[in-house]
């Protein structure tokens, strides 16, 4: 078969090529360049998806794919990554929220954009394939967790429509970690056996540089019944759940992030316990293993990357609004966030936090 593999270079993607070109297959990679030099983020030397260092990261991945023996090719998408990514991240924290980029970034770009551009360019291929730790039933219609839990990427898969995953690939869904970057080493590729992979969402931890000036206003900490605590720097600073950085001290207990009202510009502070939330509600529900005519039922939940998934009864209200009741109040429940819901290791849908309580 002809196949498109998602090639960042890394230990992921690279053996996902490795292995379909020891199968036989006529393997290409596929790149997405998105840095827009409009934007002031400095040169660290950081690692992220996003910067300046972009030229270098994709001279190494050429010199990858040149050592494989397969072809590779650099789309530019930097205007398609601003306006469904970049955008969409600014104008989440502007109104209160906690987006997240990696999860939008598949949504759109890597499964979207980039597919659909290379087909544009004349790539022909049948399937598309990349480096996630996820997995298809065995009749190849849902969506399975990875077989090392530590790794799986379900989660950042969820919002992805069942005409996405049609013609999709995951290689490395029965694997372990471990034993991809021992391939790695067994197949000379001792740089990504030893690569340090750990990458942010930008090649700076300063988020702030991707947004106006006026966009970061600074105004009030406030309690729960209004009463101003101190002064906060602009909302696009905090998150549910935060604690560090808020620079309020002398009280008889530690004070964290539980909502934020971008209309007053409020960041509002509470207590530990204030934290819980025994409801969630979530709008633009994506069904994947859900089928249209189910409007209720039992799920395990993740409400996060890293959150392990949670015992909830949920119910589909009117315009696909979905409300989960956790069988244990959970912490920090976010808006902005994505939860997904899961039966067993089958990927029933998600859809984006709008509130908890």
């Amino acid at each position: 078969m002809k196949i498109a593999v998602g090639f960042s270079g890394g230990v992921d993607s690279t053996m996902v090529a490795l292995l379909l070109k020891q199968q036989g297959h006529d393997v290409v990679g596929i790149t997405m360049s998105l840095w827009d030099p409009s934007f002031q983020i400095p040169l660290n030397g950081s690692k992220g998806c996003f910067g300046p260092e972009e030229s270098k990261t994709l001279a190494v991945t050429q010199k990858t794919a040149e050592k494989l023996g397969i072809r590779h090719l650099i789309i530019p998408l930097a205007k398609q990554y601003k306006q469904s990514v970049i955008d969409y991240f600014r104008d989440e924290y502007k109104a209160g929220r906690t987006p997240n980029p990696c999860v939008k970034c598949n949504e759109l770009m890597k499964f979207g954009f980039l597919l659909n551009s290379a087909k544009e360019m004349g790539i022909d291929f049948d399937y598309f394939a990349t480096g996630h730790y996820a997995r298809f039933s065995e009749e190849g219609h849902h969506l399975r967790t990875a077989v090392d839990q530590t790794k799986d990427q379900t989660y950042f898969l969820s919002r992805l429509k069942k005409e996405q995953l049609k013609k999709v690939l995951f290689p490395l869904g029965n694997w372990k970690k471990e034993d991809v970057k021992k391939l790695a080493l067994d197949n000379g590729f001792e740089e990504l056996f030893y690569k340090n992979e750990s990458q942010d969402f930008i090649q700076c931890g300063d988020y702030s540089l991707l947004f106006n000036p006026e966009d970061i206003r600074p105004g009030s900490f406030v309690d729960k019944e209004g009463h101003v605590l101190g002064s906060h720097q602009g909302i696009i600073y905090y998150t549910i759940g935060q604690r560090k950085g808020l620079g309020i001290g002398g009280l008889k207990e530690p004070l964290f992030v539980t909502r934020l009202d971008p209309v007053k510009n409020e960041v509002v502070l509470g207590t530990h316990d204030e934290l819980f939330s025994k409801h969630l509600i979530g709008t633009n529900l994506n069904r994947l293993a859900l089928e249209d005519h189910v409007t209720e039922g039992q799920a395990t939940v993740k409400i996060r990357h890293g959150h392990k998934a949670v015992p909830a009864t949920f119910s589909i209200e009117p315009e696909e609004k979905l409300h989960v009741v956790f069988d244990t109040p959970q912490l920090s429940v976010t808006p902005g966030q994505t939860v997904t819901l899961y039966n067993n290791d089958i990927v029933l849908g998600s859809a984006v936090i709008d509130s908890g309580y």
